[in-house]
């Protein structure tokens, strides 16, 4: 399969859309994630008034991601059913509703640990179908010719706010109130629904001449074509993968360098080390764009892979926090590059009718493999100690390198 001009692939959207709204786009994004770094700091440290299990505390966080499992691919459907702005300014909506009432139930004394999972439920909904529309959209927005920058843009201000603002803006407002933190994500949505509102046109897939099939068909579509795809399959297949190693190096390694593990850190130190990510991060959406341009998309994916295996294999072999922190930066320039890669080949190369649903297959994977990769590093670190944990997802994120040039490399050296 060639990478083709989506003119060519694409059921062309309604003629009142209209491109050039990046900049709304942005700003949505950037307030949206703003928000769920506030949100997402706060709903476990509020929980911790209510219950003093480690288990509850992180089931609002498990609460959060659940329903990436449980309506992705609905989601994705959804996208390509209806207009993919007026869900995304539904979705905002709607989280700027439920943080409002929140704070209402918290200042009269309503609040307990039930209402917050089911906000912390509630609220991922939303996210689900906001990310997956938002993805969706941006191809009608800024053309074929511009996916990689618009992508890395997205990619570079999705780190800075998600990840490096909005945990101690979150910290900082909880300080001086809970009511305070959560009414600040809930304003940053209603701003998001704004942005996105100011777009004009209709992003609306026209509908097949056959009518609306069943949404269990559709999502059988999705999962279909994915599958039927070389190319496609071989990249969701690698970020399951990859996210398997993820997950697990992010759920094991506190106990592998915070005192009295052998990497020494405190608690503090711990979490300037997980900076590095996001420094890795938005490193690779800086020079994502000039990558591809002088080496090609398919090398792109190859440095993720790498970096990755490099991730994962520092801690294999050493347990020093410095060596650990490098390799993670490393390991997060190849995870910017990747998203910013293979969202651009999806958005360029699937039908505009089947972006959603291809979009619900690859989130179902990526977010899938999370609770994998916990359970996986709890298993394996109790049998055979902390550092097998990333040995094996090293190993298992090396012979990614297979797919990647039996299916990968191929296609796209193509191009």
């Amino acid at each position: 399969m060639r990478l083709q001009s989506v003119r060519s692939r694409v059921f062309v959207l309604s003629r009142t859309a209209e491109r050039g709204y990046f900049r709304e786009l942005w700003w949505a994004t950037a307030a949206a994630n703003l928000a769920d770094g506030v949100f997402k700091l706060a709903l476990p440290l509020w929980a911790t008034h209510f219950t003093n299990s480690p288990a509850l505390v992180a089931g609002v966080a498990f609460a959060v991601r659940l329903p990436w499992l449980l309506f992705a691919l609905l989601a994705g459907v959804l996208a390509d059913r209806f207009d993919r702005r007026v869900m995304m300014v539904g979705a905002n909506l709607f989280r700027f509703v439920t943080l409002l009432l929140v704070v209402i139930i918290g200042a009269v004394g309503g609040m307990s640990l039930s209402i917050l999972f089911l906000v912390a439920f509630i609220l991922g909904v939303a996210e689900t179908l906001a990310d997956t529309a938002g993805s969706s959209i941006l191809p009608a927005i800024v053309g074929t010719g511009g996916l990689e920058r618009a992508n890395a843009r997205l990619v570079g201000v999705t780190t800075v706010t998600n990840e490096f603002i909005g945990p101690p803006l979150g910290g900082a407002l909880i300080a001086a109130s809970v009511a305070l933190a959560f009414a600040t994500s809930s304003t940053l949505y209603l701003f998001a629904a704004i942005a996105i509102f100011l777009i004009r046109g209709t992003y609306k897939v026209q509908p097949l001449p056959t009518g609306k099939p069943r949404i269990l068909n559709e999502i059988a579509a999705g999962l279909r074509y994915v599958w039927n795809d070389r190319l496609l399959r071989a990249l969701v297949i690698i970020v399951g993968v990859m996210n398997l190693g993820w997950s697990a190096w992010l759920s094991i390694m506190v106990l592998y360098v915070v005192e009295p593990g052998p990497g020494g850190l405190s608690e503090f130190g711990y979490g300037l080390m997980l900076t590095s990510i996001g420094m890795g991060g938005l490193a690779g959406s800086v020079v994502a764009v000039p990558f591809v341009s002088r080496f090609g998309r398919r090398w792109a994916i190859a440095a993720d892979i790498l970096g990755t295996f490099t991730m994962l294999a520092v801690p294999a072999i050493i347990a020093s926090a410095w060596a650990i922190g490098a390799a993670a930066i490393i390991g997060g320039i190849g995870g910017a590059m990747w998203s910013i890669v293979v969202s651009s080949i999806r958005q360029q190369v699937v039908p505009d009718s089947m972006l959603g649903k291809t979009g619900g297959v690859f989130r179902l994977f990526g977010y899938g493999a999370l609770p994998l990769g916990s359970a996986f590093a709890g298993i394996i670190a109790e049998g055979f100690g902390i550092p097998a944990v990333f040995a094996l997802c090293a190993a298992l994120t090396l012979l990614l390198l297979i797919p990647f040039y039996r299916d990968i490399s191929p296609v796209l050296s193509r191009r």
